[in-house]
């Protein structure tokens, strides 16, 4: 079975010389939550108003679920929903008659059923008389979601859907995101949150100067690129590390209790016996062991670091 998005070498280049978008080359597949992670002016935002038929790209192709996005049109933007960063809301609108007009933009018959059925369940049905207005800023990206929904599409694309959303309401966006997964719902998340990615994304994406650095799956990013960090509390603290233990990749915190050791989880050996080995030979007694990994934050650093090099 084909991805249900494929881009192909796709670049946009503005007036001026200015190129948004280096020859992308993506697949997604169908039913995957992708986080597409990049510094501001990397290209995310241009990427997806490209597929969604907002920029006209220079050069290259994309299709959505089989249909090009420029010869098809009609039938590629039907396959998508978008939430855009920004909200643009008619203010003086219910929130019912927001989702439902959007659904007859698309030249779909009227579904009321299916309207309240999206508003149930992202917790909106009570509000479904409300002006928009009258929301919150949580709740009118709610709204955002329910009108990207409201045409049934087969990919949802969310352009930094928590931005400016507090802790506890992000946390219910990943929630349902996580539901409309489990329905087989497509999605494209870009975010500057990273702990989103780690949250809800199977694949991470790193973009940069509009180019894809790589795509990966999650786990195997982590495993692949990640450091480990060995805690070792001590049972007296040093006032500086031995010189038998500087060929030891080795810090000293600075009241002198922790030295922390880090080490290449892709490595056969990590080179943890040899140092508790040294550490007992210079007579430094232990009083606890833990270990920490790179969190995706720290490996994407590196990574658009790399990429700028």
């Amino acid at each position: 079975m084909p991805p249900i998005l494929q881009v192909k070498d796709l670049k946009k280049t503005y007036e001026g010389g200015f190129d948004a978008l280096r020859g992308i080359d993506l697949d997604i597949e169908e039913g995957e939550i992708l986080a597409l992670l990049g510094p501001n002016g990397a290209g995310k935002t241009t990427l997806i108003s490209t597929i969604c038929g907002i920029t006209v790209p220079s050069s290259g192709t994309a299709t959505v679920a089989g249909y090009d996005i420029i010869s098809d049109y009609r039938q590629a933007r039907s396959a998508i929903g978008l939430v855009p960063q920004e909200v643009n809301l008619e203010p003086f609108e219910t929130v019912f008659n927001t989702v439902r007009l959007s659904r007859g933009i698309f030249g779909l018959r009227r579904n009321d059923a299916l309207i309240e059925d999206i508003l149930r369940k992202l917790s909106l049905w009570e509000k479904k008389d409300n002006q928009v207005k009258e929301l919150s800023g949580g709740m009118k990206r709610r709204v955002l979601i329910a009108k990207a929904l409201s045409h049934e599409p087969r990919v949802l694309f969310l352009d930094e859907p928590t931005a400016g959303v507090d802790v506890a309401l992000r946390k219910d966006m990943w929630e349902i995101v996580a539901d409309l997964k489990r329905q087989g719902v497509t999605i494209i998340l870009t975010t500057h949150y990273i702990e989103e990615a780690e949250a809800i994304a199977d694949r991470v994406g790193v973009i940069s100067k509009g180019q894809i650095l790589l795509v990966e799956d999650k786990q195997a990013l982590m495993q692949r690129m990640g450091r480990k960090q060995l805690a070792i509390e001590l049972r007296e603290p040093l006032a500086a590390i031995p010189e038998s233990l500087k060929l030891h990749d080795l810090s000293l915190s600075e009241d002198g209790s922790v030295l922390t050791y880090s080490y290449d989880t892709k490595k056969e050996r990590t080179g943890i016996t040899t140092l508790l080995s040294a550490l007992s030979a210079e007579g430094i007694v232990l009083r606890d062991l833990s270990t920490s990994q790179s969190s995706l934050e720290e490996i994407f650093v590196d990574l658009v670091e790399e990429g700028a090099a």
